[in-house]
């Protein structure tokens, strides 16, 4: 299959269960999927929790200590000399203009849960055993070492964005170069389009220096430019190794992740010395672990323009409603944060939460009761959200992700019809800014998550780890084994009290 992502790369693995309530001393018991909307997602993620379940045996005395190693193992990060027991350490030549710079030492951790929940009924609890036993969680913390494993004078350094725009690349590509030279690299190029550069004698090698680089945070989009799909991991490896590429930076999602990793193991299986980095990068910040991913906070300050704009819209027209879809596949993070920091949402759809259109419960009666009570409503949709009501075609894109049908349309046709048949006049607006908000540049929020980002995933590569991706946990940088992140995607969790922040800021019911 002449695909870089497949399902045999994509490792699903027992990791980080939905951890719930227990019927009974050495059982535990997962929930029931929400809809069949949601059930494909859920399946996938249940069938993790189970099988990292059934690793747990409660009534084992000395199953938390057991439960604290299996984490260590499964959070401990690849390192050169996993394969190279021999690899010289040097000392570290990032230097910067200050008495002395600061290093991380090796043993330094970052706490990846922080809550004790006392009870598996609290909000957005997420519990080991029926107790909520807290067990200490401890991975990988990010940052320069005071020795490194690659000589910079042998680097040669590649950079790749793949997928789809999201603000902050060319921040992230700009940081990664300038942190580079200051550790003395000079060979640095950036892969045209993805990984299909890697195999498109068509597109040349992108050479870049702090000078090529030093503007272009102040333009969205992507330098280097992004694609989906490619070649195969075995052709993107042998390129690497006629091209004499010993570092490579991999910007992308849970699919590049899967990539990354691919390529990765690759190298190890060839005893290639080649430091391979990842960067989260998606828009809907489903990626598992992490606080939020670069992207992220510019889309919801974007969204916001077009929900504010659906709002003046239905509020200076007769029984106006605007109906606004944002980004979110399949977790609705985008949707629930521009809708409580609008403040002018009254209906907030995303997929982790099932909903009807109509009937007495559904979406469309309430938003006749607020033509009634308030002359106008505001209705904001994940482009993930009720895709049980459209026609599913199986089509899927480049990187193998389903096409989806446009619920926004749908909502917006939908409204039309009802209020029609119930004689109702009503003036829908339908607004779309999907694109507008995926091609601007980052925002100073995102602008210093880029370059932070940026700045530690070279310092990662530099310290000999590979098969890594970097992000913020607890508002801290760390290091994470990329088969970690990308078990499956992070979602909305409707027992949250983020989510029911969003519903107090709506008043809207459950339309069920």
């Amino acid at each position: 299959m002449d695909v870089l992502i497949s399902s045999a790369t994509m490792c699903i693995s027992p990791k980080n269960p939905l951890l719930v309530r227990s019927a009974r001393p050495g059982s535990l018991i997962l929930p029931k999927p929400r809809s069949p909307t949601n059930s494909v997602r859920f399946h996938r993620v249940a069938a993790v929790a189970a099988a990292r379940a059934t690793a747990i045996d409660l009534s084992d005395p000395e199953w938390k200590l057991k439960y604290q190693r299996d984490f260590e193992e499964r959070f401990s990060i690849p390192h050169i000399t996993d394969a190279f027991p021999d690899a010289e350490a040097i000392p570290s030549t990032f230097c910067v203009k200050m008495r002395s710079p600061t290093y991380i030492n090796t043993k330094d951790r970052v706490l990846l849960k922080v809550i004790n929940y006392s009870s598996p009924a609290s909000a957005g609890a997420v519990c080991i055993d029926p107790d909520c036993t807290w067990i200490e969680q401890w991975v990988q913390r990010a940052g320069p070492r005071e020795n490194i494993y690659f000589r910079p004078e042998d680097v040669k350094a590649a950079i790749v964005t793949c997928g789809g725009l999201c603000p902050g690349l060319n921040d992230v590509i700009r940081l990664i170069v300038i942190t580079l030279e200051i550790y003395g690299v000079k060979n640095i190029v950036g892969i045209p389009f993805g990984y299909r550069g890697f195999s498109d004698k068509n597109l040349p090698e992108i050479p870049l220096s702090r000078k090529v680089v030093q503007n272009i945070h102040l333009s969205g989009g992507s330098l280097l430019g992004v694609s989906r799909g490619g070649p195969t991991v075995t052709k993107i490896v042998d390129s690497m190794e006629e091209r004499g590429i010993n570092m490579l930076f991999v910007l992308g999602g849970n699919g590049t992740h899967a990539g990354a990793n691919a390529i990765h193991n690759e190298c190890v299986k060839r005893r290639m010395k080649v430091a391979v980095v990842g960067v989260p990068k998606t828009i809907d910040n489903d990626i598992l672990h992490m606080d939020k991913t670069f992207g992220f906070d510019t889309a919801v300050e974007e969204a916001q323009r077009a929900i504010n704009s659906a709002y003046i819209e239905a509020h200076s027209a007769y029984h106006g409603i605007g109906v606004v879809k944002l980004m979110g596949r399949s977790s609705g993070f985008i949707a629930m944060q521009a809708s409580l920091a609008s403040g002018q949402v009254d209906i907030c759809l995303i997929p982790e939460v099932p909903f009807n259109l109509h009937g007495p419960d559904g979406v469309l009666k309430h938003l006749n009761y607020l033509i009634e009570t308030k002359g106008s409503a505001v209705v904001c949709v994940a482009e993930g959200a009720g895709q049980s009501f459209l026609e599913n075609t199986n089509a899927k894109d480049a990187s193998g992700n389903k096409v989806l049908g446009d619920i926004g349309v749908h909502i917006q046709q939908e409204t039309k019809k009802y209020f029609k048949e119930i004689g109702v006049a009503a003036d829908v607006k339908y607004i779309d800014p999907t694109y507008m908000i995926r091609a601007v540049r980052a925002n100073a929020s995102d602008g210093i998550l880029c370059t932070v980002l940026g700045q530690n995933a070279v310092h990662g590569a530099f310290a000999g780890y590979s098969g890594i991706t970097v992000g913020i946990i607890n508002n801290h940088y760390a290091y994470l084994p990329i088969p970690e992140v990308i078990a499956y995607d992070k979602s909305v969790d409707p027992n949250s009290r983020m989510w029911h922040r969003c519903l107090t800021s709506t008043g809207q019911p459950d339309f069920l």
